[in-house]
C-alpha cells in the first residue's frame, strides 16, 4: 500500500508539472497533447485511489483511519487538478471564440447606402406591425370592457324586473286573502240575516199569542 500511495503521490506532482506546459504551447497539437496526458494521468490517480480504498479496509484496524486520510487527500487533490483543467479548457474555447468573431467582424464587409435603407425598411415594418398589434390588442380590451358594461346593465335590469315580479306576486297575494275575507264576510251577514229574520218572526208571533 505504501508503494502505491507514494505513486499516486508522485504522479499527482508530475501532473501538476505538465499543467505549467500548458501556458507555454502555442499550436493547438501541443495543447492537445498536454491535455491528454493530464487526463490520462488523472484517470491513472483516480484508479489508483480506487485500489488504495480497498487496501485501507484490508490493512490494520490501528492504521486504518491515517490510510483514509492520505487516501482523501489524494482525492482532494486528484479533484482539483479535474476542475483545474475544465476551467483551463473553458478558457481557451472562450479565448477561441473572442478571436474568431473578432476575425469575422474584421473580415465584414460594409454595405451600401441601398442595402441600408433595406435594412431600415425592414426594421420599419416590423415596427409597424407591432403598433399594429398593439392597436389590435386595444380594440380587443375596449370590446370585452364594452361586453362587460354591457352583462351589468343587463344584470341591473334583470333585477328590477325580478323585484317587480316579486311585487306583482305579493299584490296579487294580499288581493286574493282580500276576496276570501269578504266572501266570508257575505257568508256570515246572510247567516245573521236569516237569524235576525227568525227571530224576529218568532217574537212576533209570540206578541199576538200572547196578547190575544
Amino acid at each position: 500500500m505504501e508503494a502505491l500511495y507514494h505513486q499516486t503521490n508522485k504522479l499527482i506532482q508530475e501532473t501538476q508539472h505538465i499543467f505549467s506546459q500548458l501556458e507555454r504551447k502555442s499550436s493547438n497539437t501541443d495543447l492537445q497533447e498536454v491535455q491528454q496526458a493530464i487526463e490520462d494521468k488523472i484517470s491513472l490517480i483516480n484508479s489508483n485511489c480506487e485500489r488504495l480504498d480497498v487496501l485501507c479496509l484490508k490493512g490494520p484496524v490501528s492504521q486504518r483511519q491515517n490510510y483514509r486520510m492520505r487516501v482523501d487527500q489524494l482525492k482532494y487533490d486528484s479533484r482539483h487538478l479535474s476542475a483545474a483543467l475544465n476551467s483551463w479548457h473553458n478558457r481557451v474555447i472562450r479565448q477561441q471564440r473572442e478571436e474568431a468573431e473578432r476575425e469575422a467582424l474584421l473580415a465584414r464587409k460594409f454595405t451600401t447606402n441601398d442595402h441600408v435603407d433595406i435594412f431600415i425598411d425592414h426594421t420599419v415594418q416590423h415596427n409597424n406591425s407591432l403598433h399594429n398589434a398593439i392597436h389590435g390588442i386595444d380594440d380587443m380590451l375596449h370590446q370585452g370592457s364594452n361586453v362587460l358594461d354591457n352583462l351589468r346593465s343587463q344584470r341591473i335590469t334583470l333585477k328590477g324586473a325580478h323585484k317587480r315580479l316579486i311585487d306583482i306576486g305579493n299584490t296579487l297575494g294580499l288581493s286574493n286573502t282580500t276576496m276570501r275575507l269578504i266572501e266570508q264576510r257575505t257568508k256570515q251577514d246572510g247567516f245573521i240575516l236569516v237569524f235576525g229574520m227568525t227571530l224576529t218572526c218568532i217574537v212576533i208571533l209570540l206578541v199576538i199569542v200572547y196578547l190575544t
